[in-house]
Order: structure tokens, then sequence, then C-alpha cells
């Protein structure tokens, strides 16, 4: 009996998972996967590591089709439904239990078949790969806040200064150490107190320049609007980060500025402990993210993955 009759005999039921509300804000869903799931995945895909994965992209789509089958078909449906529900939009995904090989390699191919099942991951300059893994200390010298441990990273959408679409963002915590504080940060773009004023703004539909710093490995620019676009029901999609937006007069270097004001402002946002080994996923148009400060510590560790990609059709 192979590992995924295995696990339709034990949890068909729940289908190897469950969903209930995150319990500060409805519109974020929590997805647990039951430990038979995280056995019965390991046991699926022990075949491939992670450089097949990286060197044969087929093996992405085959991975998540693993994943969706151990689930019954309907992991795949539910996180769709999910990111294309406006409403909700974003989920956390967990997992009871460890995994019996490298919990590293393990969190790769859990979170390329989940990326995998909703889209298609960007390819991430910065990284190199279709994933990015970076790491937050105590001290950093970088050239943006990404890494700086000691400071809030503010609100902003991602994919802001490349020319491919950004659908979706999922951040993944692999690793901590000595960390207090430093809780992701989400507020959707609906719960925006001051959103009618921004996007009824005359510079709402303008374009603004967009750059990024060296350690980004974009050396082009774009332009676009913050408000770039409605969705089919025509409310707003948004497109904004304070720190790449290069402003070229002095209403649109306010406009923004006035705009990040109320972001971190906004009473409405919220945070959200995400535990190593599980995921945070948002539909990057509707809703905004950012990061708390940690607490200093000398030893202070953490390491995120990160994909950004598109939704794909069948």
């Amino acid at each position: 009996m192979s590992a995924i009759e295995q696990i339709q005999q034990v949890a068909a039921p729940a289908n190897g998972y469950n969903v209930q509300d995150f319990a500060e804000n409805k519109r974020l869903q929590v997805i647990t996967l039951s430990e038979e799931t995280l056995t019965a995945f390991e046991q699926e895909t022990q075949q491939w590591d992670v450089q097949a994965l990286e060197y044969k992209p087929f093996l992405r789509f085959a991975i998540a089709d693993k994943l969706d089958a151990i689930c019954g078909g309907t992991l795949s449906p539910r996180l769709n439904q999910i990111m294309q529900n406006r409403d909700q939009a974003a989920f956390l995904l967990q997992y009871e239990g460890q995994p019996a090989s490298d919990q590293s390699e393990f969190n790769v191919k859990l979170s390329t078949a989940v990326s995998h099942l909703i889209g298609m991951p960007n390819f991430d300059s910065m990284y190199g790969k279709y994933y990015a893994r970076f790491t937050v200390r105590n001290e950093d010298n970088s050239d943006s806040y990404l890494r700086q441990a000691h400071r809030r990273m503010e609100l902003h959408n991602d994919g802001t200064y490349v020319d491919e679409r950004t659908d979706f963002v999922l951040m993944m915590k692999m690793d901590e150490k000595n960390m207090e504080g430093g809780e992701s940060l989400l507020l959707h773009v609906d719960d925006w107190q001051d959103l009618d004023k921004f996007y009824n703004h005359p510079l709402a539909k303008q374009d603004i320049v967009w750059g990024s710093p060296p350690s980004k490995q974009v050396a082009y620019k774009v332009e676009h609007p913050v408000f770039f676009e409605e969705d089919s029901q025509g409310k707003p999609h948004m497109l904004f980060i304070d720190q790449f937006a290069e402003p070229q007069n002095m209403r649109q270097g306010l406009y923004l500025h006035q705009m990040g004001e109320s972001l971190e402002s906004e009473e409405n946002c919220f945070g959200v402990r995400v535990p190593v080994g599980s995921m945070l996923v948002c539909q990057n148009h509707c809703w905004v993210h950012g990061r708390d400060k940690f607490v200093p510590h000398p030893g202070l560790e953490r390491e995120l993955l990160r994909q950004r990609g598109h939704f794909t059709k069948a």
C-alpha cells in the first residue's frame, strides 16, 4: 500500500488537513496539515532532492501533485478558492509533527508544492533561483530594510520594481534562534480606513518610477501607478513600497509620503507569529505586509524562505 493510500484511509474525513479562521482576523485562513499528511508527503517525494527541483522545473509541479493527491485532490481547489476570494486571499499553512529527514530540505519541498498548487514562482534575482533564502541577524549593513532586525519593515506590496506580475507572495520560516518580536504584519487593502482618500486622489493612476538597491540584482527601473488595476469586482489592486519609489516631483513625493504614514498608523493592521516550518501566503495586490522589529540579542538569527509569483491556468 502506497503512502497516499495509507493517508487517505487514516484521514479521509478531513482529507489530511483542516482549515479555520485566524483568531485575530477572520480573513486569514489557517491550514494545518496532519502528521499523517506530513509523513506521506515526505515518503512520496523522497526520491527528489532540492537540487533536482532547482534543475528540473517540471518536478516542482510533480511534487505539488503529490501533495494534492495525498489530500484527496481537495487541497489545490481549497487553496485557490481562498486566494481568489478577495475577502480572504491569504492563508497561514502549518503542519503537525516533524519531518524525519532534514527539515530545511523538507520545507523547501513543501513550500514548492504549495506555491505550484496556486501558480508559479517568478525567478528571484536576489538569490538566483525560483525562491530566495535570507537571514536576519542582530547586526546588519545591508542596503534595504529586509535584513535590518531592529526597525520595523513598513507595510508594502512585493514586486513593485520588476516587470513581472507578482500575484502572490509566500514567506516560510525556516529557522530561528534567540528571537523575540519580529512578527509578520498584515493589512487587507479593504480594511485600510484611508483607502478611498488615496484611491480617489488625482495621482492614484499616475505612473511612478520604481527602482531597487544593488542587492536586489535588478538593473532596470519600471513605471506604474500605485493603483494599477481593478479586480473583477471593480475593487483596487495596489503596488506600493516606500523604500523603492522614486517620485519625480513634490506632488508625487508628498502623496507617497502621506500614504506611507497612513498605512503605518492603520489600526486594522495585525501581527502574525509564524512558527518554524509554517508559511504565510498572501494575494499580493490586496494585502500589504511588513515585519515588526526584533528585540536585540547578540545571537539573534532568523532564516526566511520567499517565493513570489503569478497565478496560472491549467
